[in-house]
């Protein structure tokens, strides 16, 4: 292989990836991450060093990087991690990657905490609510459910590495089964995605996160109403419910909090102007 600078490759693979169908400017970022993930450096020694040549071990190793995000698995699957308020998460192919929209759960939970507080997160995935909460909330008791065995894995691997794996009990159940109330605050990013969306989903998610994370029935609410109907049983007087839901889901959602005998305190919009958090408490 010819000797090429990191500017170079990083050009040839962000048009690569454009023609894979992923948008410019994400190209571009995605390019650049997989190149720094590859030597090892962060951004402002890429900056600094872009015009060298590269080796051709590292030029390969870049390569079948670029090729499998072409490919459009997703650059957290790939590197295997991603951010979420500040910390870094390990995310496999057995949890949803966290994502921006999820940190109002977060915020809107410490927002309404008086310690100490009993926790239940439904559905943990990676952990990064349960988590993020056990580090805000210190004096805070938190059980953390999961259908995943798998998941539930890489949701101990995490606590572990952020030092609150003593704070946080890790439960194999369908939403809040077996937990023992009474509860000060449930938090949730449950599966909203209609069953019918699912095939449109893009590539990245559709094809690379598991659907039992994704999949939320007919309408995508099914199981947002089951946990607003379990919440009511196990919150105490006054305990939060806060739960993330989909585009187009306000209505629904308001229903089900109505039907489930909670009270509606607000829906909070997530950076795009679009309602994606549901905030509830028992009367």
């Amino acid at each position: 292989m010819t000797p090429v600078t990191v500017r170079d490759l990083v050009l040839a693979a962000r048009g690569r990836l454009a023609r894979a169908g992923i948008e410019p400017v994400e190209a571009a970022m995605d390019a650049e991450l997989l190149a720094r993930e590859v030597l090892g450096w962060d951004r402002a020694r890429f900056l600094a060093h872009h015009t060298d040549r590269l080796e051709t071990p590292d030029a390969d190793r870049i390569s079948a990087l670029i090729a499998r995000r072409a490919r459009r698995e997703p650059v957290s699957a790939i590197v295997g991690r991603r951010e979420f308020r500040g910390l870094e998460f390990e995310v496999t192919r057995d949890v949803l990657t966290p994502r921006p929209e999820t940190e109002i759960v977060v915020d809107e939970a410490i927002a309404r905490a008086v310690a100490p507080r009993t926790v239940a997160d439904v559905g943990t995935g990676s952990g990064c609510l349960a988590i993020c909460l056990a580090r805000a909330l210190p004096a805070s008791r938190i059980v953390a459910t999961d259908v995943s065995e798998a998941a539930l894995g890489v949701a101990r691997r995490n606590a572990a590495r952020h030092g609150v794996l003593g704070q946080i009990e890790f439960r194999h159940a369908s939403l809040l089964s077996g937990v023992a109330g009474p509860l000060d605050l449930v938090v949730s990013n449950p599966p909203y995605v209609p069953t019918g969306d699912i095939a449109s989903l893009p590539v990245e998610v559709r094809d690379f996160e598991p659907r039992q994370a994704l999949d939320g029935g007919e309408d995508g609410l099914d199981l947002l109403r089951r946990l607003c109907r379990e919440s009511a049983g196990l919150l105490r007087p006054g305990g939060w419910a806060i739960v993330e839901f989909g585009f187009g889901q306000e209505t629904g959602v308001r229903a089900a909090v109505a039907d489930a005998g909670l009270e509606l305190a607000a829906i909070r919009l997530d950076l795009q102007g679009i309602p994606r958090t549901v905030v509830s408490r028992r009367r």
